[in-house]
C-alpha cells in the first residue's frame, strides 16, 4: 500500500473531464467511501462521446469471470475469450471502468493489467478498440479498507483524489435532478457538516461522516443519502418509528435522529394542490425548515404549465427564499422551465444585486 502526497484534491466534475480529454493515460481515482467515484463512468463516456461503457466490480471478479481458455484446434494453441461484460467483442470504443480496483484480488489484478498500458493496451492477447478508455478506482489508504496496488501499477498510472462534494454541490449537481427526497435536501443544506470529510480539520468529533476511527459504523455520504431517499418518500406509509430505524442503518444514529427530526417541519407545508391552484391564499411556512423543505421540493416538482402560480405564491416569502428557489432552479436540469417564463425572468431582472 502507497503513501501518495496529493496536491489538490479534484472535485467530480475534474475527475471527470481529466479522464475523458486524457485518454491515452491510465487513471487512478481515490477517494472517500460513497463520494460518487462509481458514478463517473457514465459522465465520462458522455463526455468523450462513446456510447458504450462496462462496470467492472473488480473486488467480486475471479479469474474465471474475466476471461475463460479455449482450444484452438488448427494452431494446436490456446487461448482466451474475454467476458462480454467487457463489451470488446463489438470492436467500438468503449470506456472501462474498474471500479475498485485496488481491493481486486492479486492475480485479477495482473490479468488486467494489461489494459493500462499506455501503449498498445489489451486484454490478454485482445487489443482494446482504438479511442477507447480504461480508468480506475479505490479508497485513500488512511481509510483502512484494504486498499493496495504495486508499484509496478502506480508507475503506470496517474493517481489523483477526488474530494467530497460541497453540500451545495451535492443539491445542484446531483440530488435536485436525481429526485433525491425534498426533505433530504433541505436538511444537507441546512447542515453542511454532514457531507464534511473526516480529512478536515475540526471534524474529529462529527459523527455524521465515514471516519476509519470508528469502522462498521453508518454515515453519511452521497451515497448513503441517495439511499435514505427512498426510505423518507415512503415515510407516511412506514411510520415513523421504522423509517428512523432504517435510516439509522442507512445514515447513522444522529443523521437519523436530526433527519427524523426536522422532516417534523412537513406538518407546516401546505399541498402543492393548493399551492399551485391558491398561491395567494396558501399557507407559508412559519419556520426556516419547514421553508426550506418546500422550497427544495418545488424545484423538482415545478414545470411549464404550474410556475406562474409558483411565482406568484413565492412573491409572499422572504427576498432570500426566493432568491434560494432561483437560484437552485437556475442550476438544475429544469432551468429551461424558469427561463421560458416570464414572471421568472422578471425575477431575475428585478433582483440582480441578489445574485
Amino acid at each position: 500500500m502507497s503513501n501518495i502526497n496529493f496536491g489538490q484534491a479534484l472535485s467530480f466534475n475534474e475527475c471527470v473531464n481529466l479522464i475523458a480529454l486524457c485518454p491515452d493515460i491510465r487513471v487512478h481515482v481515490e477517494g472517500e467511501p460513497g463520494i460518487g467515484k462509481s458514478s463517473m463512468l457514465e459522465a465520462i463516456a458522455k463526455k468523450a462521446g462513446i456510447n458504450s461503457w462496462a462496470y467492472i466490480d473488480t473486488p467480486n471478479l475471479d479469474i474465471g469471470d474475466a476471461a475463460m481458455p479455449v482450444i484452438k484446434h488448427e494452431t494446436k494453441t490456446t487461448g482466451f475469450y474475454p467476458n462480454e461484460r467487457f463489451k470488446l467483442h463489438t470492436g467500438e470504443p468503449v470506456v472501462i471502468m474498474l471500479d475498485e480496483f485496488s481491493k481486486g484480488m492479486q492475480a485479477v489484478q495482473n490479468m488486467l493489467h494489461p489494459l493500462l498500458e499506455e501503449k498498445n493496451p489489451r486484454f490478454g492477447d485482445i487489443p482494446l478498440p482504438a479511442g477507447s478508455i480504461v480508468f480506475t478506482t479505490g479508497n485513500l489508504g488512511s481509510d483502512g479498507v484494504g486498499d493496495g496496488r504495486k508499484a509496478h501499477t502506480i508507475g503506470r498510472q496517474t493517481t489523483v483524489r477526488m474530494r467530497k462534494p460541497s453540500g451545495e454541490e451535492w443539491i445542484n449537481n446531483y440530488a435536485v435532478n436525481a429526485d433525491v427526497a425534498a426533505p433530504i435536501i433541505a436538511w444537507v443544506e441546512r447542515n453542511p457538516e454532514v457531507l464534511a470529510s473526516y480529512l478536515d480539520s475540526g471534524q474529529e468529533d462529527n459523527h455524521y461522516i465515514y471516519n476509519p476511527r470508528r469502522p462498521g459504523k453508518a454515515y453519511c455520504a452521497p451515497r448513503s443519502l441517495s439511499r435514505a431517499s427512498h426510505i423518507v418518500k415512503q415515510r407516511r406509509e412506514l411510520g415513523e418509528n421504522a423509517m428512523v430505524a432504517a435510516l439509522t442503518g442507512t445514515i447513522g444514529e444522529k443523521g437519523a435522529h436530526d433527519l427524523g427530526a426536522y422532516i417534523a417541519f412537513q406538518n407546516e407545508l401546505p399541498t402543492w394542490k393548493d399551492i399551485i391552484e391558491n398561491p395567494r391564499t396558501a399557507n407559508v411556512p412559519a419556520s426556516s425548515g419547514a421553508t426550506s423543505v418546500l422550497i427544495f421540493g418545488a424545484v423538482m416538482r415545478v414545470e411549464s404549465d404550474t410556475i406562474d402560480a409558483f411565482m406568484e405564491y413565492l412573491d409572499r416569502f422572504d427576498t432570500n427564499w426566493q432568491a434560494t428557489f432561483c437560484l437552485t432552479l437556475a442550476k438544475s436540469a429544469k432551468q429551461k422551465v424558469g427561463f421560458r417564463n416570464a414572471k421568472y425572468t422578471k425575477w431575475l431582472a428585478d433582483n440582480q444585486d441578489l445574485l
